[in-house]
C-alpha cells in the first residue's frame, strides 16, 4: 500500500514539472473511451426475445383467460360478481394442465353464478409475475363478496372443487323449523348453529362476524366436515338452549355440546373459528395424503390404531357406502341413533365413593323429553336439569349394558381404540394396493384395514366378513384376525440351489420341523447382500442333495414378515434347526461371512435329534456326521481323482517331450539343409562367373577367325588386281610368289588353328580338373554330414535312455507318496 502511494505521488510530482505530458495522457484517455462508448452503443442483444404467450383455456370456454398476466383485470373482474374463482397458472406446469380440463367442467356448470378467472403469473411482462410469490402451481383463489382470498387446497377435480364453491356461495345453511334443525343435526357430525334476532336490526353485526367465520372456517376445512348454520326463529334456538341473542352452539355427539362463552372469549372471527375447532369431536376423519409418501398419513397413523377406509366418493352425491361405514363408527364410539340415550358412552370418577356415567347424546335440545324415560327412583346421584355448562348430564345406574358381542359402545370396553378414516379410491388406490389390495379388485367396492403401528400388525377386512366382526375381533383379547402381509407374487417356482422365499410360503418353508433352514435376509438396495451371493451359492453347493438343510433367502423390501422374524440390519443370517424352530439362531455379525465360517456355524447348531426310519435302513444320528461321511466319500473320490490325473499328466509330459526332441531334430535337419543350401548356391554362382568367362573367350576368337577371313578376301583381290596390272609376263613368276604368300599364308592359318587347339585343349583339360575337384569336395562334404547325423543320433538316443529313465524314477517316487498319503488320510479317518 506505502509502494503505491509512492508511485502516485512520484507521477504526481512529474505531471506538475511536465504539464505537457498530463495533458497528453487525459486526451489519448477520451480518445480511447469515445470509441468504446460509441462500439458498445451499437452493439445489439444476442438474447431472443421470449415468444408472446397464447391462451391456455380455448375461447368458448365460459372463463376470463387473462394469458398476458393482467392482474389489474382481476380486480375489475372481482367486483363485478358476488363469487369468483381465480386460477393462477404457469403455461408449462403439467398439474396446471392436468387441472385445465377440470376447470372447463365446473365452469360449464356453475358460470351462471360463479366468474372463473384464470390469470398466466409466468409471462414475465404482467403484472401478475412481478407482484405475486408463488411456490407452486396452480393456485386457486375464491372470493365471496370481496371476501377473500380463500384458498382451495383440496384436489383439483371437478367434483370436489365444484363442492367447495358451493359451500363459498353459500356459508351459512338457514333453519326455519325444529325438523329442519334435527335434520342439520343428524346428517352432519359436526355442527356450529348461531342465533341472531333479525328483528332489531336488518343485518345485525353478530351475524357478519358469524358468517365471516363460517368463510375463515373453510381455509381450515377442505373437506366440509364442520357445517354452519344460522336460527332466526327463538323457539327453534330453544330446542339447542340458546336464549341470548348472537349465541353460537356447537354440536357434538360423544360429550356435552357447547355454547361460545362470550364472557371468556371475544366475539370475532378468528377467535370463534379456535373455538369451534379446539372443541370440535369427530368420530369419522377424511384424510388426503399428498403422495406415495406423507407425513400426514404417519401423523394420523401415529395416534393409535386406524381403520382406512378406501371407498370411492363424489362429494356432490350421497354415498351410501359413506353412509354405512359412519353408522358404524357412530354405534362404536357411543351406540345406535335409537338407543343412543340410553348407552353409556364414558366412565367418569363423580365422587369418591361413586362413580358414574356420561350419557351419550346427539341432540342436546330434546335431551328433556328423554328425562321423562329415566326412573329417578333408581338412581344414585341424579342431576335432574340440563345446563350447557354443568359439568355433567344425566347420570344413572340403571342404564341397560350392550352385550358383550357388539360393537356398540365398544370405544369404552376396550384398550385399542379405534380411529376411523375415509380415503377416495381414485384418488389413493396406489396406496391401497401397497396396503393389500388385489389388483383385480374393482374399484367400486371398499377397501378396509386395520393397521397398528405399535404392536406393527396389520389387518385386511375380506369381502365375505362384516365390518361389525372385524372390528369386534380386533378389539378381543386374543384376536382371531391373522396379520395380512403384503409380499412379492412370485411367478414361478424354479429349481434353484437357494431356495426363494415370499411372505405368503415364509412359515411353510421356514418352520417346516423336518429339516433345518438357513435363511439370508437381504435387499435389491443393499450393495453387502449382492457381494455375499457368491458364498451361499458355494454353501448350497456343499449341501446339494441333502434333504436334512435348506438354504433359502427372503427379500425383505418386497416381503413383510411377521414381526417376531425380523432382523434389524441386512444382510442378516438365521438358523433354524429343526424339531427346535423356537430355538432359532443368528450368524454372529462380528465373524466374516464366509464358507469355512457359514459350514462351522451350520454343523455346530444343527438338529442333534434322531432321524426317523425309511425304508432303506438306518439313518446317521446327525447332520454333522452326515456332513463327516459325505465329505469322505468326497475326498476319497478327489484322491482316486488325483491318481488319475497324475497318470495323465505324466503320459503327457513323455509324449510333450518326445515332441520337443522330434522338433528340435527337425530344427537341426533344417540348419543343415540350409547351410548345404548356401553352399550350393556359392558354387552355382562360381560355375556361372566361370561360364561366362569362356563365352567371352569364345567370341574374342569367332571375332579374331572374322577378321582373319576378311584380311584374306582383301589379299585375293589385291592379287587378283596385280595380276591384271602385270599381264602375262609376270604370271609365273607371280603364281610363285602368289604360291609361296598362299603357302605362308596357309601356314600362318595352320599355326593359329594348331594354336586355337592347343588352347580349346588347355580350357578342357581345365574344366575336368575343376569338375574333379569339385566332385572330390561334393564327396567330402557327403561324408561329413553322414559322420554328423550319425553322431546327432547316437547322442539323440542316448538322451531318450537316460530321460525315460530319469522319469521312470519320478513315477516311483510319485507313487511312494501318494501311498503314503493314502495311509495317513485312512489313519485320519480311522482316527475321527
Amino acid at each position: 500500500m506505502l509502494r503505491i502511494r509512492a508511485k502516485l505521488r512520484q507521477a504526481a510530482d512529474q505531471m506538475k514539472r511536465r504539464p505537457e505530458l498530463c495533458c497528453g495522457a487525459i486526451l489519448l484517455t477520451c480518445a480511447l473511451i469515445l470509441p468504446l462508448t460509441l462500439t458498445c452503443s451499437r452493439v445489439k442483444s444476442v438474447v431472443a426475445s421470449p415468444r408472446a404467450p397464447l391462451r391456455f383455456f380455448p375461447a368458448e370456454a365460459p372463463l376470463a383467460d387473462l394469458f398476458l398476466g393482467q392482474l389489474e383485470e382481476v380486480d375489475r373482474l372481482l367486483e363485478e360478481a358476488d363469487v369468483s374463482l381465480v386460477f393462477y397458472y404457469a403455461p408449462w406446469c403439467a398439474h396446471c394442465i392436468t387441472a385445465r380440463q377440470h376447470i372447463q367442467q365446473v365452469a360449464l356448470r356453475l358460470a351462471q353464478q360463479v366468474q372463473f378467472v384464470a390469470v398466466n403469473c409466468w409471462w414475465h411482462q404482467g403484472r401478475c409475475r412481478k407482484q405475486k410469490i408463488f411456490f407452486q402451481y396452480p393456485v386457486i383463489h375464491l372470493f365471496y363478496r370481496r371476501v377473500g382470498p380463500i384458498e382451495y387446497r383440496g384436489p383439483v377435480r371437478s367434483e370436489y372443487l365444484e363442492s367447495f364453491i358451493q359451500r363459498v356461495c353459500a356459508p351459512l345453511t338457514y333453519l326455519p323449523s325444529v325438523r329442519a334443525l334435527h335434520t342439520f343435526l343428524t346428517q352432519h357430525q359436526q355442527a356450529v348453529v348461531g342465533y341472531f334476532r333479525f328483528s332489531s336490526s336488518p343485518q345485525p353485526a353478530g351475524y357478519i362476524t358469524f358468517l365471516l367465520s363460517a368463510l375463515h372456517a373453510l381455509r381450515r376445512d377442505q373437506q366440509g366436515e364442520v357445517r354452519f348454520a344460522v336460527v332466526t326463529n327463538q323457539a327453534v334456538a330453544e330446542g339447542v338452549s340458546l336464549r341470548e341473542d348472537e349465541s353460537v352452539y356447537l354440536h357434538r355427539r360423544l360429550n356435552s355440546s357447547l355454547v361460545f362463552p362470550r364472557t371468556q372469549r371475544n366475539f370475532t372471527v378468528q377467535a370463534i373459528c379456535d373455538w369451534v375447532f379446539e372443541h370440535r369431536e369427530s368420530v369419522i376423519h377424511w384424510i388426503q395424503p399428498t403422495g406415495a409418501k406423507s407425513y400426514s398419513l404417519e401423523a394420523e397413523l401415529q395416534k393409535g390404531p386406524a381403520l382406512l377406509t378406501f371407498l370411492p366418493h363424489n362429494p356432490l352425491t350421497a354415498n351410501q357406502l359413506l353412509t354405512q361405514v359412519s353408522a358404524v363408527a357412530l354405534q362404536y364410539h357411543c351406540g345406535s341413533e335409537e338407543d343412543l340415550f340410553l348407552r353409556c358412552c364414558q366412565s367418569l370418577s363423580f365422587s369418591s365413593d361413586a362413580s358414574v356415567c356420561e350419557l351419550c347424546v346427539s341432540r342436546c335440545w330434546a335431551l328433556a323429553l328423554y328425562l321423562q324415560r329415566v326412573r329417578l327412583s333408581s338412581c344414585r346421584s341424579i342431576q335432574s336439569s340440563y345446563g350447557a355448562f354443568g359439568r355433567w348430564s344425566v347420570c344413572c345406574r340403571s342404564v341397560p349394558r350392550p352385550p358383550l358381542d357388539s360393537i356398540t359402545g365398544l370405544q369404552c370396553r376396550s384398550n385399542k381404540t379405534l380411529r376411523f378414516y375415509l380415503l377416495d379410491t381414485q384418488l389413493h388406490w396406489p396406496l391401497a394396493q401397497r396396503l393389500g389390495a388385489s389388483a383385480d379388485q374393482s374399484r367400486d367396492l371398499p377397501f378396509i384395514t386395520i393397521i397398528n403401528l405399535r404392536d406393527e400388525t396389520h389387518y385386511v377386512l375380506n369381502h365375505t366378513d362384516a365390518l361389525e366382526d372385524f372390528i369386534q375381533n380386533f378389539s378381543a383379547s386374543y384376536s382371531p384376525l391373522h396379520r395380512h402381509l403384503v409380499g412379492h407374487k412370485q411367478q414361478q417356482q424354479t429349481q434353484s440351489l437357494i431356495q426363494e422365499v415370499t411372505s405368503d410360503s415364509f412359515l411353510h418353508t421356514v418352520m417346516d420341523s423336518q429339516r433345518d433352514v438357513l435363511l439370508l435376509y437381504y435387499s435389491v438396495w443393499c450393495g453387502f447382500c449382492s457381494v455375499l451371493n457368491h458364498v451361499f451359492l458355494q454353501l448350497a453347493r456343499l449341501f446339494q442333495g441333502n434333504s436334512a438343510l435348506m438354504v433359502a433367502r427372503v427379500n425383505v423390501g418386497r416381503n413383510d414378515l411377521p414381526w417376531e422374524f425380523m432382523v434389524d440390519h441386512l444382510p442378516s443370517v438365521l438358523f433354524f434347526p429343526r424339531h427346535r424352530k423356537q430355538m432359532s439362531v443368528k450368524f454372529p455379525e462380528n465373524t466374516p461371512m464366509t464358507v469355512p465360517n457359514l459350514l462351522r456355524f451350520v454343523l455346530q447348531h444343527s438338529d442333534h435329534a434322531p432321524w426317523e426310519e425309511s425304508g432303506r435302513g438306518a439313518e446317521p444320528q446327525s447332520l454333522l456326521e452326515a456332513e463327516l461321511q459325505a465329505l469322505q466319500r468326497q475326498v476319497f473320490s478327489l484322491h482316486r481323482a488325483r491318481e488319475h490325473l497324475s497318470q495323465q499328466l505324466s503320459v503327457l509330459w513323455r509324449e510333450n517331450r518326445r515332441l520337443t526332441l522330434h522338433t528340435h531334430t527337425l530344427e537341426t535337419q533344417n540348419a543343415e539343409l540350409q547351410e548345404q543350401s548356401g553352399r550350393l548356391e556359392t558354387l552355382y554362382r562360381e560355375k556361372t562367373r566361370q561360364l561366362s568367362d569362356t563365352v567371352h573367350k569364345l567370341q574374342e576368337l569367332a571375332d579374331a577367325s572374322e577378321e582373319l577371313l576378311e584380311e584374306n578376301s582383301l589379299l585375293k583381290v589385291l592379287l587378283t588386281v596385280l595380276r591384271e596390272r602385270d599381264g602375262w609376263e609376270g604370271d609365273s613368276r607371280d603364281t610363285d610368289g602368289q604360291e609361296e604368300a598362299d603357302g605362308q599364308e596357309e601356314e600362318r592359318q595352320e599355326e593359329d588353328r594348331q594354336e586355337e587347339a592347343d588352347r580349346q585343349e588347355a580350357d578342357g583339360q581345365e574344366e575336368e580338373r575343376q569338375e574333379e575337384a569339385d566332385g572330390q569336395e561334393e564327396e567330402r562334404q557327403e561324408e561329413a554330414d553322414r559322420q554328423e547325423e550319425e553322431r546327432q543320433e547316437e547322442a539323440d538316443r542316448q538322451e531318450e535312455e537316460r530321460q525315460e529313465e530319469a522319469d521312470g524314477q519320478e513315477e516311483d517316487r510319485q507313487e511312494e507318496a501318494d501311498g503314503q498319503e493314502e495311509d495317513r488320510q485312512e489313519g485320519k479317518c480311522e482316527a475321527s
